[in-house]
């Protein structure tokens, strides 16, 4: 954290009390010989587990008990791999400048990917039992029925599935291929130094700095962020330009119809559904975002506001929320929504399951890893004290309660679909909105913090869409030729335009922001499951607001399903049918009914 911002927030309290995780429900530290000893007897399990599974579900012979032990132990295999993975990774998304723990993370990452490659038969193997033998064995065992929806989700990928040799070879090659361009990406991103005044901030700072109040600092902030990516557009646009071609490579061997055919499989949503989404939302640009970037610009005394001014507060707020503050407002907020839900969320702050702090070496932004049923998810954030930092956690802790409620199901089946896995978390910010507006004292109290939900709501929808149309130009591209950065600040300047309007000045200076926004590197495609969790939350909530009986009992149900449920099905019960455009529309009205409140204070 830069200095000055630390001496400011120290003096005003903000900074106090913030805790950092503690990870020794997974291991003590980093040379805890538990790790050896675990990646030994996973190896073990899985030399046992080959030799006794390999092919047997390729012929006739096998039983349902047979079926029946290998999904289990498979799952307890998986489940193992996966807490390996967990404390490495979490480790490294907080000291990405620390080269013991950069050891630990690749150490771990090589023996997860050579254990992976050795299991990728079961999943082969899978595909080749016929639906007649498999309706048979979910008929008489309940075990199998059970673990139905993540059998078929397996066999939706068998149209893609390649042989046993290169499936492997793909899994032990990804270190050295993408998952190593990420890495270099991240620790790129992790040590680049963006100076405002002579004070070298990082990427979380600078970023938090186009927020300011002043407009002097928010266009020092964004041409401090753009001049230091532009520093690096060299690395920048070959890592993309490497990670797309994989990704490209592998689809093309795979079979799939386009670039994000992938990532709406594993969604489990028709393509066709997506683009509805895309659709509906792109045909409201004008009337949501347009439309409220004409109403700030009014507001600021402007013919346009500057891109860096979109998020930037109304007023001069110079008030900050401590931490301890933060915890109370949000988990308030549960609490008069169920207080289930909020006694799970104060588990995350009693036990220390959360890292707060700005740092050097810390991954900027904020996450919730749901890490493994059979221990808890961890959260991490960057708390700066703003009000979208309460936000923020509103929407992390969401996660982290919806992974809680989820885990009886077990690793295999606990998992949801990003489609869904937004929906706690958005609807966490909803509930928080909520609170924090009635406590409003002022007008201008009032005007500001919902300049601040619709801001937020439509980073998460308008803005998410606009990154998925540069994803599906920029993939798009690549199949003709390599991308030149030039090439990348083109498509980024097309689809910014578009989805910000006339009354927005897009110039040279955010050219490249493309270059910091992690999902085009960690997740391609990913992007639109925030929109997708935002106009259902939107829906959800309508209907809370409008027939609240009986809707917290099918809401918390809703969580708990996991990935057991197909996502039509489980909103079935809400009479919420995704497949149609009315349903995004409907989403999408709220974002425009808050404008209209806005509006009416102006």
């Amino acid at each position: 954290m830069s200095e000055l911002l630390e001496l400011e927030n120290n003096h005003l309290g903000i900074l106090d009390h913030l805790p950092e995780w503690d990870l020794s429900d997974l291991y003590h530290h980093d040379e805890d010989p538990q790790i050896k000893m675990d990646i030994a007897d996973i190896q073990k399990r899985t030399e046992i587990f080959k030799s006794q599974y390999l092919n047997i579900f390729r012929c006739a012979a096998w039983t349902h008990q047979d079926l029946e032990n290998a999904i289990v132990e498979y799952e307890n295999i998986s489940e193992k791999l996966s807490k390996l993975a967990s404390y490495a990774g979490l480790r490294y998304y907080t000291s990405l400048q620390d080269q013991q723990v950069l050891n630990l993370y690749q150490f771990t990452q090589e023996k997860v990917q050579e254990i992976s490659a050795e299991l990728i038969f079961f999943s082969l193997d899978l595909n080749q039992i016929s639906d007649e033998k498999l309706k048979e064995a979910y008929d008489q065992n309940q075990t199998i029925l059970r673990y139905q929806p993540f059998i078929e989700q397996i066999r939706k990928f068998k149209p893609h599935s390649l042989s046993l040799d290169i499936e492997q070879t793909l899994i032990k090659k990804s270190l050295t291929s993408s998952q190593a361009f990420v890495r270099l990406y991240d620790e790129t991103l992790s040590r680049m130094e963006f100076v405002v005044d002579g004070d070298v901030m990082n990427i979380s700072e600078v970023v938090e700095l186009m927020s300011d109040f002043d407009a002097t600092k928010r266009a020092k902030g964004a041409r401090a962020l753009g001049q230091g990516l532009d520093k690096n557009q060299h690395l920048l646009t070959f890592i993309m330009n490497q990670i797309i071609k994989d990704k490209s490579i592998e689809d093309d061997m795979r079979g799939y119809a386009s670039p994000w055919s992938s990532r709406d499989l594993s969604n489990q949503i028709e393509t066709d559904v997506v683009h509805i989404l895309v659709e509906t939302v792109k045909e409201s640009y004008e009337n949501l975002s347009h439309r409220y970037y004409r109403l700030k610009a009014k507001l600021m005394n402007q013919d346009k506001i500057q891109y860096w001014d979109r998020n930037a507060p109304l007023y001069d707020d110079s008030s900050k929320i401590s931490w301890l503050e933060a915890r109370k407002i949000v988990l308030d907020s549960y609490h008069q929504f169920c207080p289930k839900l909020a006694e799970i969320g104060a588990r995350f702050f009693d036990n220390y399951w959360i890292d707060v702090p700005v740092k050097s070496g810390k991954t900027s932004g904020a996450f919730a890893h749901p890490c493994v049923p059979s221990v808890h998810p961890y959260i991490m954030l960057n708390y700066l004290g703003k009000r979208r930092d309460v936000m923020t956690l509103a929407h992390e802790l969401g996660h982290g309660i919806h992974q809680i409620l989820a885990s009886h199901q077990g690793y295999l089946l606990s998992d949801t679909p990003l489609t869904l896995a937004e929906t706690a978390s958005v609807f966490g910010e909803m509930l928080t909105f909520k609170h924090m507006l009635k406590g409003t004292q002022t007008k201008d109290e009032k005007k500001q913090l919902l300049s601040s939900k619709i801001e937020d709501m439509l980073n998460t929808v308008i803005r998410q869409i606009a990154f998925y149309d540069f994803e599906v130009k920029a993939h798009t591209m690549r199949k003709e030729k390599e991308l030149s950065y030039e090439d990348l600040n083109k498509i980024w300047f097309e689809t910014q335009t578009q989805a910000l309007g006339e009354y927005v000045h897009v110039d040279e200076v955010i050219h490249n922001l493309w270059g910091y926004i992690s999902h085009f590197y960690h997740s391609p495609f990913y992007v639109y499951s925030y929109a997708f969790g935002d106009c259902l939350v939107n829906s959800l909530y309508n209907i809370y607001e409008e027939k609240p009986e009986g809707f917290v009992e099918k809401y918390t149900e809703f969580l708990k399903a996991g990935g057991t449920k197909d996502y039509k099905k489980l909103l079935e019960q809400f009479e919420l049918d995704p497949t149609k455009k009315d349903f995004w529309k409907k989403g999408l009205s709220i974002i425009e009914s808050l404008i209209d409140d806005f509006e009416k204070l102006i």
